[in-house]
């Protein structure tokens, strides 16, 4: 795995957090997406800048390397 490879996968895991965090109550959804406009755009940068965009087999094989418990590949 490369480092650029690395952060795009803990950006994406990040906004995937701040996402279910956001949806957690629907009451206050509304109140809080806009704030996941910035862990969308590093996501996004990253995942361009480590050539991972359109690519999601190699994102979601490193999101599983660092964070099995994702996609209950740790069972």
């Amino acid at each position: 795995m490369r480092k650029d490879e690395i952060a795009a996968a803990q950006a994406y895991v990040r906004l995937l957090e701040a996402t279910r965090a956001a949806l957690a109550d629907p009451d206050d959804a509304p109140l809080y997406i806009p704030l996941l406009a910035s862990p969308m755009a590093e996501a996004d940068e990253a995942l361009r800048g480590a050539g991972l965009s359109g690519n999601e087999e190699r994102l979601f094989s490193l999101v599983r390397a660092l964070r099995p418990s994702l996609t209950g590949s740790e069972r």
